[in-house]
């Protein structure tokens, strides 16, 4: 293990990045700047000396990711960034959480060059992590399996640090345990215990063994306590040997518990709650620069030999990258299939003809639609390497396994049901569903390849906060979340969603679709896959549905909303809007009324949000302004609905929870049928003022 060269420009570096942290959130008004002080060593310890990467090229393939899981102390980030060249001035550090900074509240994916993730909802980044470490698995499983440990230029370290807002949260729990039993050799977590949160000591909410619970998860453990003499000491060197042995040990992922005091060395806010969250006070910023043996009366001031010292980190990292550019280079001329099946997956780009292996249904036949969707992903297997993923132990409900392709899992934890290796494709997220949308997110951030997971649609309730991240990074991650109406039956209204397709509806950027049939699925998922910029769920059906024609139009489908069955003579009275099951409603009843002579159309409208994105004109073929009589149909919550329909239309909806009984007997007793629909046009007519009665005489 190499020795750590430390010199004194080093230690007046950290100094100078803790009265940066002091500086910029003074400035701000508002802000995290205790943690940022105390973890100034560490975050500028893994920049410079332990993380392979190059300031000059921040989206390397072979670089290290690092994760701030502690997003509330975006400053720890921010600085190192601006210390190593990727682009942050000082002028950005005095823009700390003010309108179009580059340095917002919390760091954010997209936004800042060198940001890996958006963080501060807590819990989340480490489910980053873990899913970047499986990705990185992944990649390097279908591209250079057969490499020694070490040798393959897909080998690199995931370092994330945490705080104890992150171990607190729920979700940690659900990431941690899958990455020891992943035995996930390429991460490393560094814990930030400093025994502080908002509420002021953690001793109020928080006493578990947290080193323990990570031995039992099966984490590769180590302590460094800067509080444990008789003086607080920052012992630099005794991290750095703690992060190097963390970096050899590949067998499984590592955790570090460094117990610091947040705030240091302010002399009368450290080891407080108020150092946590909000500005020191101009009194308290010059004491803590006095001690430091700083100018009081200089702001934002960072010596010249500071700076240049810190920046010959962007040196090193060239030379690293061109080092690895090495193996790379003999990796493509050896590997010219595989480099240029790299290539394409990188550029998010398709093969040709990928479309030709989709499945396609016979109008007539029943399917439920998560069978059609698990028929999609077994005919993708051969033609996309690029997409995996599983379900949240839900693989035979939700249908997410490709037939004939490993588990995702070392080799001594493979079953007779799953057999697999550490580079295989079908991933089990156990019951863990928050942690399974936070890695998802992970997976699409790192690149290489791309997932999806699968669960209950009612379930989607324990991921929103992952699946509402994906949207706001534009993360092409696909949720498949079947059982999605009272139509599953006899689980009763624990399991049957009401309210949820338009509660996901309303996060922006998260497109939701709820195909009518098989074709529609099938036509769903190529319209998913070939958006590369969003996230997408599909909701779909544990019951059988009719296969009708014209559904198998993907540029139809991918439009949102089209015409299925138009009125007999072409000129509607009434327009009937369904999505996924409830389309069989709308074409039952268009018969029915069709039978009256009232003109009637059915529109199928799978994906609220791909037909919002259409042009007005095209909009206005499907949904003519002029025909006001108007019904929706879905069985769910109305919400929504009424933007389609107008002031003068109905909603079949259900504005309560289920029951527990066979879904056709739960259709009928609520009010979902095609007679319920045909009254509710004859309605929506009326209200229109096109039902003038009959002359019947005096």
């Amino acid at each position: 293990m190499p020795a750590l060269e430390w010199s004194d420009l080093d230690r007046r570096a950290v100094d100078a990045v803790r009265a940066l942290a002091m500086d910029a959130v003074e400035k701000a008004g508002s802000g995290h700047p205790g943690t940022a002080m105390s973890l100034a060593p560490a975050a500028y310890l893994l920049f410079q000396r332990l993380m392979r990467h190059d300031p000059s090229d921040p989206t390397w393939v072979g670089r290290d990711r690092f994760v701030l899981s502690a997003g509330h102390s975006s400053l720890t980030l921010y600085i190192q960034l601006f210390l190593s060249g990727y682009g942050l001035s000082l002028d950005d550090l005095k823009s700390l959480r003010q309108w179009g900074s580059l340095t917002p509240g919390h760091p954010e994916h997209g936004h800042t060059v060198g940001v890996e993730t958006t963080t501060g909802p807590l819990g989340q980044g480490i489910g980053n992590a873990v899913g970047m470490a499986m990705a990185a698995r992944r990649e390097r499983g279908l591209f250079d399996p057969a490499a020694a440990e070490g040798t393959s230029p897909f080998d690199h370290t995931i370092w994330c640090i945490a705080s104890e807002g992150d171990i607190e949260e729920g979700i940690s729990h659900e990431v941690s345990a899958l990455a020891g039993h992943q035995k996930l050799g390429n991460l490393v977590v560094v814990f930030d215990s400093n025994h502080i949160s908002i509420e002021d000591d953690t001793q109020i909410a928080l006493s578990e063994d947290i080193v323990k619970r990570y031995e039992a998860y099966g984490w590769h453990v180590q302590t460094v306590d800067w509080t444990a003499g008789d003086t607080y000491s920052e012992n630099v060197a005794e991290l750095y040997q703690a992060l190097e042995a963390a970096r050899a040990e590949t067998g499984k992922p590592s955790f570090i518990r460094l117990r610091t005091i947040i705030g240091w060395p302010a002399p009368n806010k450290q080891n407080t709650g108020k150092v946590h969250g909000s500005a020191l006070g101009a009194d308290e910023v010059a004491a803590t620069k006095e001690i430091l043996g700083l100018d009081p009366a200089k702001s934002f001031d960072v010596p010249g030999e500071v700076l240049e010292h810190a920046r010959e980190v962007v040196a090193r990292g060239r030379a690293a990258h061109a080092e690895w550019d090495k193996g790379y280079t003999t990796w493509r001329e050896d590997n010219p299939e595989r480099a240029a099946e790299f290539d394409r997956i990188s550029a998010r780009l398709l093969p040709a003809g990928w479309t030709e292996a989709l499945p396609t249904f016979e109008p007539g036949a029943s399917v439920a639609t998560r069978k059609a969707s698990g028929e999609v992903l077994g005919s993708l297997a051969r033609v996309l390497p690029e997409l995996w993923g599983g379900s949240a132990d839900l693989a035979e409900s939700n249908n997410t396994t490709m037939k004939g392709e490993p588990s995702f899992i070392p080799d001594e934890y493979q079953t007779k049901e799953f057999p697999g290796n550490r580079y295989g494709r079908t991933l089990h997220f156990g019951i863990r569903e928050h942690g399974m949308g936070a890695i998802l997110n992970g997976i699409a951030l790192h690149g290489g390849t791309r997932p999806y997971g699968g669960t209950f649609l009612v379930f989607s309730d324990y991921m929103r906060p992952a699946v509402r991240l994906a949207a706001l990074m534009r993360l092409p991650v696909t949720y498949v979340w079947t059982h999605d109406s009272i139509g599953l039956g006899e689980d009763g209204p624990t399991h049957q969603p009401i309210e949820h397709l338009w509660s996901l509806r309303a996060i922006p950027g998260l497109d939701v679709v709820r195909p009518a049939d098989a074709n529609e699925t099938v036509a769903a998922w190529r319209t998913v896959i070939e958006h590369t910029d969003r996230p997408a769920a599909l909701a779909l059906t544990r019951q059988n549905l009719p296969v009708y024609e014209g559904t198998a139009d993907a540029e139809k489908v991918a439009k949102g909303a089209y015409v299925l069955q138009d009125a007999s003579d072409g000129q509607p009275d009434v327009i009937l809007i369904g999505t996924g099951s409830e389309v069989e409603l709308a074409v039952g009843a268009r018969e029915l009324l069709e039978a009256q002579g009232i003109s009637a159309r059915v529109v199928s409208m799978p994906c609220v949000e791909w037909f919002n994105a259409q042009d007005a004109a095209y909009r206005q073929t499907v949904l003519p302004p002029a025909v006001r009589a108007r019904v929706a149909v879905e069985a769910g919550i109305g919400l929504g609905w009424r933007e389609f329909v107008g002031d003068e239309g109905e909603v079949v909806s259900l504005e309560h929870f289920g029951a527990s009984a066979p879904y056709r007997t739960l259709y009928e007793q609520f009010g979902l049928t095609a007679e319920r629909v045909a009254a509710a046009a004859k309605a929506s007519l009326a209200r229109t003022g096109a039902d003038k009665g009959e002359t019947t005489g005096n």
